[in-house]
């Protein structure tokens, strides 16, 4: 038994007639394009984490300020 009850060679089959169907250039350019979106996905990600600590440290310097 393989994963969630498909075996081995139903995978194999699933992967020749996905790789007849749209041939290997088309897999491999898909395949930049998603690794660009993920790449963008954690970029924007990083940049979110960035912007709400920078405005929690900025949240609490300026009631320090005040007194």
């Amino acid at each position: 038994m393989g994963l969630g009850g498909i075996s081995l060679w139903q995978l194999l089959i699933v992967l020749l007639i996905v790789v007849l169907v749209f041939g290997t250039k088309k897999i491999r350019s898909l395949g930049g394009d998603l690794d660009g979106a993920m790449r963008d996905f954690r970029k924007g990600m990083n940049e979110t984490e960035t912007a709400v600590e920078e405005a929690v440290e900025e949240a609490a310097v300026k009631p320090a300020a005040k007194s």
